[in-house]
């Protein structure tokens, strides 16, 4: 054979991630294999949420990208199947029925019928490997749309799991800016009878109308935004758009968890994008053995066996007709084609290296980004949570000195408007983290659907690594 053994493809990988305890790490290097085995598997139940987990599953089992990633894999399992078969011999049959005064391409005194009866074969000889080349490449093809399925699976489960959590988020927002809009009418109704009874000025009605304005405002933003979230997640489990009714409200979600992200090596075995990648990097190298076999003659067998006569009612009775041929055809003089399609093969070859080289290096950005996101958004939604009190408190103060006419209304509407704000920021905060928890498990290759799964992709993997 012409091609080359894949032995993998170098790439240099850090010690450890930029943003990782390292001692967090090793210690968590010491779980148990039963433990280790569970972090790859359904990581999303980390959240505790059965009503994620079934939207998940259902998206699993209904989203079309899945199912057609699952077609995919079927028309490669296909066509590898295709050119294993061109190693074997192919048979066929002719049946032939005739009159004419032709014999040997030459003509006779009389006309004469003719009738035959052959069953042919051909078989061309792998003797320079070309065709256990095309097939390696489709084995490496078909591994590689399995791992290209991972992938979409991964990608699903993510934008399922963040869709879910900007729900909530709407969800939260929206109470928020109802509960608000109630207090502010309320407000607005006393300054009213304030500035009714001539205790307070116009001015004061007017910003107390605004702040209400504002409120009222939100609502409407807000609920367009859910509803139309609610859309999107409805695509994304496959099902036609509908509302949903979620166990848990974003602050009853758990936003402070820890999660072993492992060494930086484990990234390559564990994303499916870069397996996929590698798997174009072994397809290409077969490629290129068939290019460099296509330059060598090609080494063919051919054979009929039939039966011929001049009468159908005695094609029986006649001898056999056979015939066996060796075929021997070969380039000698094409103008340099042949050796420019093996440099081509060979330059995208380079190709899919540099190509495995980025998706590696996009990788660790992934998981550096999804890191750093975790760590700060931990810091943010305690400080978030902190002027949440703050404010909360200062609104309370502030009402309370406006009604003792200790401070002017301005303090009042002021501090309103920083609670409001305030309450906003801690639920797009704790909606990024969370979310941010997804990027990581995403980045890190998100583990596999089932054990089986997991053990299919490893047992194929060593079986096209042997060849």
């Amino acid at each position: 054979m012409f091609s080359k053994p894949y032995n993998g493809t170098p790439v240099l990988t850090p010690d450890a991630y930029r943003f990782s305890d390292i001692q967090e790490v090793e210690k968590e290097r010491l779980k148990t294999e039963e433990e280790e085995e569970y972090q790859l598997l359904s990581w999303w139940e980390i959240f505790n949420d059965s009503y994620l987990d079934t939207l998940i599953v259902t998206a699993l089992r209904n989203n079309r990208n899945v199912l057609i990633a699952s077609q995919r894999i079927e028309q490669a399992r296909k066509q590898q199947s295709i050119t294993k078969k061109d190693l074997r011999p192919k048979f066929g049959t002719q049946l032939q029925a005739g009159r004419g005064n032709f014999v040997q391409g030459l003509p006779g005194d009389d006309a004469f019928n003719l009738y035959t009866g052959f069953v042919s074969t051909s078989w061309e000889l792998d003797i320079w490997g070309k065709f256990r080349s095309l097939n390696r490449a489709a084995k490496a093809n078909l591994l590689g749309s399995e791992y290209a399925k991972r992938a979409i699976q991964i990608s699903l489960i993510s934008d399922v799991a963040t869709s879910y959590f900007k729900l909530l988020e709407l969800r939260e927002l929206l109470r928020i800016s109802e509960s608000t809009l109630s207090s502010r009418d309320s407000s607005t109704n006393l300054i009213q009878q304030r500035f009714d009874k001539g205790i307070v000025a116009e001015i004061d009605l007017n910003q107390s109308q605004i702040q209400k304005a504002i409120a009222a405002g939100a609502v409407p933003l807000y609920k367009r935004q859910m509803y139309q979230q609610e859309n999107a997640l409805s695509i994304l489990i496959g099902e036609n758009p509908r509302g949903f009714l979620p166990e848990f409200e974003l602050y009853e979600q758990e936003v402070m968890i820890d999660i072993p992200e492992g060494l930086p090596s484990e990234l390559l075995s564990q994303r499916p994008d870069i397996l996929q990648a590698e798997q174009q990097i072994v397809a290409q190298n077969y490629q290129i053995g068939v290019a460099k076999a296509n330059r060598i003659p090609a080494i063919s067998l051919t054979g009929l066996l039939g039966l011929a006569s001049t009468e159908l009612s005695s094609i029986t009775d006649s001898w056999p007709a056979w015939n066996i041929l060796g075929d021997f055809t070969g380039p000698i003089f094409q103008w340099g084609q042949l050796k420019d399609q093996v440099r081509i093969e060979e330059y995208r070859l380079q190709e899919t290296i540099l190509n495995y080289e980025q998706n590696v290096l996009v990788a660790f950005q992934e998981v550096e980004d999804a890191l750093i996101g975790i760590e700060t958004l931990k810091d943010e939604v305690r400080a978030r949570e902190d002027h949440v009190r703050a404010a909360s408190n200062a609104e309370m103060l502030s009402r309370f000195r406006y009604d003792k006419g200790v401070t002017s209304y301005l303090e009042f509407l002021e501090s309103q408007r920083q609670a409001f704000d305030a309450s906003l920021s801690l639920a797009q905060t704790k909606q990024q983290l969370l979310s941010n928890y997804v990027l990581l498990y995403k980045a890190l290759g998100g583990g596999w659907i089932s054990p089986e799964e997991k053990s299919e992709a490893e047992q194929a993997a060593q079986e096209n690594t042997k060849e």
